[in-house]
């Protein structure tokens, strides 16, 4: 599998929720009740935290 571009790292995250803070982002999972299938990361592009799956 080939390496993503950075125009399709870039559109990834504008697509994506952001957080301002890895606590922000878990108490959005917890809310949702997803904390078994969903992780924070952060994003080293817009520098906020985006939820993964997994």
């Amino acid at each position: 599998m080939k390496k993503p571009t950075k125009e399709e790292r870039q559109r990834a995250c504008t697509r994506k929720r952001r957080y301002r803070s890895q606590g922000d982002a878990l108490d959005a999972v917890a809310i949702l009740g997803l904390e078994r299938s969903r992780k924070a990361y952060p994003c080293v592009l817009c520098g906020h935290w985006h939820l993964s799956t997994g």
